[in-house]
């Protein structure tokens, strides 16, 4: 019996995660960043300002979301990877050189789809070179260096900036190192990993899923063949042309909503929303305001957000373990129940006007749960779900909703707080995340231990 070379297949998997990694950096830096950029280009007291400068990489995450799925057909995953490294290194450069606030919007917004294209692609190109048994472990790295990621973004903000001495001006501040360059240098500081990712994404092959969408079956074969051996390439390539993929036939936007693939687009885009308007995202983009409203104090919430940093990190790593063992279906059905239940206990110690260590216990509660459920599960399901012949296309369209999810949760949560007060809010998405369990209970397939050419019998031919 063949056995699997893993430590090859660990290497291109971890190559191309770490566009997970930059994703979840770029995301993250800019707040640490952000009190000192503001100063500098004077839009401290001006909100619609502060506001585009925070929200205008998703415009770019939009577009690169877009692309991702006819480039990566047209292109070819690999190459797609290089180019999204290289737009992380350039854009990281780009935004800490900024001199005026329009190039650095632009630059931000470039960056963005830089983050549009990795959070699409990266998981795509993994699932496709992983093998089945493993595919949720591999795809679930992704997600991990995502969380190391955001980690990594809030040590160096926290490292590259100096001490601020009660009682500076903000004048004062402005003309300090963290208000003339230490903001630059928490971009500049990407610019090591994305070349790094630049590198070594030059050293893995291309999918053999997409050499055999372009009929060159020889280097498709020869590249299973080094991840399994002879005997798992031959099973592999048999699988996959049972899947009809030819050039020809290979799958853009009007096959994706054709009536055939209209289930499994329907599940792919209602589980990548989802995962934003289960609401967990809120805590990390709103973490000064909702522990401020348990009563804690500004250097008591710096603290409380490194400890949700911990959990996320750690509970990722329990994600990487049973994704595998206990399967996507199960553990989404566990992350939405989970957080149903801890928003509705939140909800009610904020209506109670409770506070202290038992609100962050119930944030820990649900960073955890999210990162060992919903945060991983949902792009291991999106990369494993689609059928070959419009996989990109199909995890472009999932993953712009996903964007679509986390712009509308970021804009929406200051306004339902204002209206409906913390209390309100987190019922809401206490009600939200019971109709996604819902939605997973009757809908969900199980994709654990299945190749992917046999979920797309079962998700797509068993519908005509």
């Amino acid at each position: 019996m063949e056995t699997l070379n893993k430590k090859f297949v660990y290497f291109i998997c971890m190559v191309s995660a770490m566009g997970g990694l930059l994703f979840g950096y770029d995301w993250v830096v800019i707040g640490g960043a952000k009190p000192f950029y503001e100063l500098y280009f004077g839009i401290s007291q001006n909100a619609s300002m502060q506001g585009l400068a925070m929200t205008v990489a998703l415009i770019g995450c939009m577009i690169g979301a877009m692309l991702c799925g006819s480039l990566a057909d047209r292109l070819g995953r690999k190459k797609l990877l290089i180019i999204a490294s290289l737009i992380f290194l350039v854009s990281s450069w780009a935004v800490g050189e900024a001199r005026h606030f329009t190039f650095f919007l632009i630059a931000r917004m470039v960056s963005g789809v830089g983050i549009g294209l990795a959070s699409g692609l990266s998981p795509m190109y993994i699932a496709e070179v992983a093998p089945t048994s493993i595919r949720g472990r591999l795809v679930s790295l992704n997600q991990l260096t995502i969380v190391i990621g955001i980690l990594a973004a809030q040590i160096t903000n926290w490292l590259i900036a100096d001490d601020i001495p009660s009682g500076m001006t903000s004048a004062q501040i402005a003309a300090s190192w963290n208000g003339q360059m230490a903001w630059r240098w928490m971009f500049w500081a990407a610019m090591l990993p994305s070349a790094l990712f630049f590198i070594t994404s030059l050293l893995i092959p291309e999918s053999p899923r997409w050499l055999a969408l372009r009929g060159r079956e020889a280097q498709a074969t020869a590249i299973l063949a080094k991840i399994g051996g002879s005997r798992y390439a031959g099973e592999a390539l048999a699988d996959i042309r049972q899947s009809h993929i030819t050039e020809s036939d290979k799958g853009g936007f009007r096959m994706l909503f054709s009536c055939r693939y209209r289930r499994v687009l329907i599940i792919g885009i209602v589980i990548a929303f989802f995962q934003q308007w289960c609401g967990t995202n809120v805590i990390f983009n709103y973490a000064q305001e909702i522990f401020q409203s348990a009563g804690y104090e500004i250097g008591d919430v710096l603290f409380n957000i490194v400890v949700t940093g911990v959990a996320n990190l750690v509970f990722t790593f329990v994600a990487i373990y049973t994704v595998d063992r206990w399967g996507r279906r199960a553990l989404m059905m566990l992350g939405a129940g989970g957080l149903c239940a801890i928003y509705l206990l939140l909800g009610t110690c904020y209506f109670f006007n409770m506070s202290g260590m038992v609100m962050v216990l119930l944030v820990v509660a649900a960073i955890a749960c999210y990162a060992m459920t919903l945060g991983p599960c949902t792009w291991v399901l999106l990369s494993e779900i689609f059928p070959n012949r419009i996989r990109a296309v199909a995890v472009a369209t999932a993953t712009f909703a996903l964007w679509v999810g986390s712009s509308t949760l970021t804009f929406t949560f200051p306004l339902l707080n204002e209206a409906l007060g913390s209390y309100g809010t987190f019922w809401i998405y206490s009600a939200v995340c019971f109709l996604g369990f819902l939605f997973m209970f009757k809908v969900l397939p199980e994709t654990k231990g299945k190749s992917l050419e046999e979920l797309e019998r079962r998700l797509c031919d068993e519908e005509e």
